[in-house]
Order: C-alpha cells, then structure tokens, then sequence
C-alpha cells in the first residue's frame, strides 16, 4: 500500500511539475511580431541590431572604469575602520592604490587611453 502512495505522490509531483513548466513556457513566450512592441527606437524598425558588439577599442577603458569601480568599494569599508585598525590600514590603502597606479601607468603605455 505504502509503496502504491509513494508512486502515486511522484506521479502527481511529476504532473504538476510539466503543468507548471507548461504554464510558464505559454506565460513567458516570445512576441511574434517584436517590432512593434520593443522600446528599442520607439518601435521603428532599426538599422543595427540592439545587441551590436562594441569596437574593440572600448573593452580597454571600461576594464579601467571597472578597476577604479572596485577601488571604490574597497576605499568605503576601509575609511569606516581605519582609526580602529592605525597606521597598518594606511600602509596598505596606499599598497593598493600604488598597484592601482601602476595599471593606469601600463595602460596608458599600452595606449589604452587613446580614444580615437
């Protein structure tokens, strides 16, 4: 009897799992006719696709942007504690913001600065 429940619990599991799959797949599918219903140029039909790549020139300075984004979120923790942890804390702000400069130093070498 027992192993006539267990079967019968996996069967109403499995079932409500594929409805609800169903359910979502009908609930999320994609439009037909997505021209006129994307936000992308107030829907006129567009010259590039919305996802275009980038040129490579840009990568360089958005992982710039990226480290001195990261630099920030180290620099708010450490102005928060460092009277309770002294002149250690100093030292080592000053550790990462030299290897920081040292990355806009190669960088700027390498000519990922240039912008045209």
């Amino acid at each position: 009897m027992s192993t006539l429940v267990g079967v019968a619990s996996m069967l109403f599991t499995a079932l409500v799992s594929v409805a609800l799959l169903w359910w979502v797949a009908l609930r999320t599918a994609v439009d037909p006719r997505p021209l006129g219903v994307l936000p992308f140029l107030s829907a006129w039909r567009p010259n590039e696709h919305a996802l275009s790549r980038f040129h490579v020139r840009w990568y360089p300075a958005t992982l710039i942007f990226l480290a001195f984004d990261v630099e920030m979120v180290f620099m708010y923790p450490w102005a928060v504690v460092v009277r309770e942890v002294g002149a250690g804390a100093v030292v080592e702000m000053f550790v990462f913001l030299g290897l920081l400069l040292l990355g806009v130093l190669w960088a700027w070498r390498e000519g990922a600065l240039r912008w045209v």
